[in-house]
Parts: C-alpha cells; structure tokens; sequence
C-alpha cells in the first residue's frame, strides 16, 4: 500500500497521458462520437459504482453540476441494480471499478443499458469484463494495484473524470473559464502531489499519537464531504478503527452528541467559500474537547489549532486528489502501529466479483 501511495505521481502522469495538450481541444479516445447535441440533450448524468470508486463518483458529481451544469447523481451500484432506475436513452451513464470485475457494478450497467442509457465504464484493467459490457471505455492507466485498499486507482479516478469533465465542458461551451484554470492546475498535479507526499512525517507523528482510539470522526462541506467519505472507508479497511465522516452542516442535527473529550476530528477544508463555516464547525468540537487534525491549503494562520497539515493550492475540483494523500498515509501509519497487515486487511478482497 505504501509502494501504491507513493506511485500517484507517475500514475496521475500516466492517466492524464496525452489527454491534456498544453494548447489545443481535449481529446480523449474512445468518446470521439460524444456529439454536442447528445451532450446538449443530456437529462441527467448517473454515476454508479461501489466502494472507493463510488466516492470518487462524488468527487466527480461535484464537477459535472458545478462545470457542465447537468444534473448528476451517485448512486450505490448494489443498491441501483435493485431497484428502478428512472433513466432512459438521454441518460449518459458511468460505471466505476478499478478491476472491471465488481459484479454488482457490471449488473447495475446491463440494466442501463436495457433501459436505452448511453454508458461508459471508467477502469483500470484492460480487456476486464466491463469495458465488453459498456458502450464506451475510458482507462485510468494507474498501473497495477494489489493492496486491498484503494489509493493510486482512486486518485486517477478523479483526475480522469476531470478531464471527461473539461472535454464536455468545452463541448457543449459551459464554463470554460473554469476549464482553463482547471487544464493549468491539471499539468501540475503530479508535482504537487508530490509536494503533499513529503508531508509523511507529521501525518505520522499525529497517527502514532492516535492509534489507539475507538472512534474518529471526518467532517468537510462539498467536495471536501467526498474526500472526508473515502478517507474514513480508508481508516475502516485497515485499522479496523470505527470511522463516520459527516457533512459539517450536520453537526447540530444529532452527530456533535457523540463528540466528547479527547475524541479525534479530522477536517478538510479547501473550497474558499466555505472556509469561514467550516471553521465554526471546527470550534464547536475542539470547544467540547476533541483533538483535530486539519488538512487544509486555505489559510489559518489566525487560528490557534494544534495540528493542521498544509497541502498546496489547487482547484478545488482537484482538491480531493491532494486532500486525500495525507489521510491515505494517515490510515496506514495506524495500521502499521497496531501490527497489523496493511495490504491484505481481514475478510477483504481486492475485488468483488460475488454478491
């Protein structure tokens, strides 16, 4: 997992390839036949996955409505398979996995498909079941992954479906002051993932003084929500430590009971916006005795907090690509602490290819 962490630069270059000229139009192979009219006619966007790659959907969500203005939403791939989605042939599609193998995920995309949805399946093993199933494929090139919990794979989830991202926006001509920023930020992000990686070892001197907790908590608003969501799946998967990541709106209706001395918070905030609420948020539980660790690239510099961790400025719609890296390492730091097997955490499999 480690070895994994520490390839996300090289992968994250390898998933952006040739996709991002430095002048020019995107282009991106295999969705050439992506007309401006069926992007203009487009209902609404469903992203459909499991696990990690269903929190990179959200990441991605955040992108389509805010950049291309369509209506997106992310759902649970065992849950959508069983219910009816309400989709039809102006419905564009995306099914995420990592290995093309996840069973409910490839299930969820034969019922797209049988109700006349356009769908793309996003993966990182060539010629998997998946990419025989879907429409249309985009790889992530991350290289192998063998760790059971996703880090490379998730991270080049994001950074391709910001790509797919700016190739519709320029399409269908929405934003695209944002889609110039966001190239420009884009060919620096594996620098500055790079960057963020040599932030170990204070994310290691603040895991190894936590490991032995019961219970940590996530919070974050908009994108940061998403980041918050993976990075206590991360915690879950193999330090076997209880994890809930919130929505920091939500405090006060129920979660800020749980919230005592001594408790661990972890915050992310990097949307300028919503800086000043999150903030607030923050006091509220350091006032009732919790230790926090912030992971931010806004500046606090006027707060008196123990531990905040400085990432490098980005696009917030990039945001969840650094943000998580410190978490990542946050997470396998207390494993490694608590003896236990990084790589192949307890009744966990790489790939889910059974219900």
């Amino acid at each position: 997992m480690l070895k994994e962490i520490y390839e996300q630069p090289k992968a994250i270059r390898e998933t952006i390839g040739s996709l991002i000229p430095e002048t020019g139009a995107i282009s991106i192979p295999g969705l050439e036949n992506f007309s401006k009219e069926f992007l203009k006619s487009i209902n609404k966007i469903n992203i459909v996955a499991c696990g990690t790659a269903m929190f990179a959907g959200l990441s991605a969500r955040v992108m389509f409505e805010q950049i291309c203005e369509i209506p997106t939403e992310v759902e649970i791939a065992s849950e959508f398979r069983y219910k009816n989605p309400i989709i039809n042939e102006n419905t564009l599609c995306f099914f995420i996995t990592q290995s093309g193998e996840t069973a409910d995920t490839i299930a969820a995309l034969k019922i797209a498909k049988k109700k006349g949805a356009k769908t793309i399946a996003i993966a990182n093993v060539v010629g998997s079941s998946i990419t025989r199933e879907a429409d249309y494929t985009v790889y992530t090139h991350a290289g192998p992954e063998i760790a059971v919990a996703s880090t490379k794979a998730y991270t080049c989830q994001i950074t391709l479906f910001s790509i797919i991202c700016m190739y519709f926006a320029q399409q269908i001509g929405k934003n695209l002051n944002i889609v110039d920023i966001l190239k420009k930020d884009l060919l620096e992000l594996p620098i500055k993932v790079e960057e963020t990686l040599k932030l170990s070892q204070k994310v290691k001197k603040f895991a190894n003084n936590i490991y032995k907790e019961k219970d940590v908590f996530f919070l974050g608003r908009g994108i940061d929500y998403a980041s918050c969501q993976e990075a206590s799946l991360k915690l879950k998967e193999i330090s076997y430590i209880h994890s809930e990541a919130y929505a920091a709106g939500e405090l006060k209706h129920g979660p800020i009971s749980l919230i005592e001395n001594g408790i661990t918070v972890v915050s992310i905030l990097t949307v300028p916006h919503l800086v000043e609420k999150m903030v607030s948020n923050i006091q509220e539980v350091v006032s009732r005795g919790a230790k926090t660790l912030i992971i931010t690239n806004q500046d606090l510099a006027d707060k008196n907090y123990d531990n905040i961790i400085k990432i490098p400025k980005i696009s917030e719609f990039l945001s969840p690509v650094i943000s998580i890296i410190p978490l990542q390492l946050f997470a396998y730091y207390i494993s490694k602490e608590k003896g236990l097997d990084v790589d192949k955490p307890r009744n966990l499999a790489k790939s889910v290819t059974v219900e």
